[in-house]
């Protein structure tokens, strides 16, 4: 089982860091919504919470405090460039220590989170919104993953 203690403090500020780094570039993408999507990250993180024993890794992961990038951006383009490197790294980091289980396992918590965010606030008439949507495409890319 991978946990914690494999990976450098670095390494792990950067794995618990990119799944709200990646709520946040789908937060920022449209305007509107923040309340409801903000709420949708926090449940995200209790789902993951109940599905306990699943995942050790992931486990450890979700019941850990959700971090956040402390940058102040000042556009929506730099809040998904800095998420799609976190995400990159954080990937980069557990594929190299924990198992592909347990990195499949990852790549589907962030993508439901980002998922869950989208679609908690209606854009313009639409369930997902464009820009919401090409964050949504530009998550799944950084995550080496093709869809939720």
């Amino acid at each position: 089982m991978t946990g914690k203690a494999d990976f450098t403090p670095e390494e792990w500020h950067t794995i618990l860091e990119a799944p709200m780094s990646a709520g946040m570039a789908v937060v920022t993408a449209e305007h509107g919504g923040s309340f409801r999507e903000s709420f949708a990250m926090a449940k995200a993180y209790a789902e993951a919470r109940k599905q306990h024993g699943e995942s050790p890794l992931l486990d450890e992961i979700v019941a850990a405090k959700p971090e956040r990038d402390k940058t102040h951006y000042h556009s929506h383009e730099e809040i998904k460039a800095a998420a799609v490197k976190h995400l990159q790294d954080a990937v980069a980091a557990l594929a190299q220590k924990a198992a592909p289980e347990e990195v499949d396992a990852y790549r589907r918590f962030v993508n439901s989170l980002a998922e869950r965010v989208a679609h908690a606030h209606r854009e313009h008439g639409q369930e997902v919104g464009p820009a919401e949507q090409q964050a949504l495409d530009d998550i799944n890319a950084a995550l080496g993953s093709s869809s939720a």
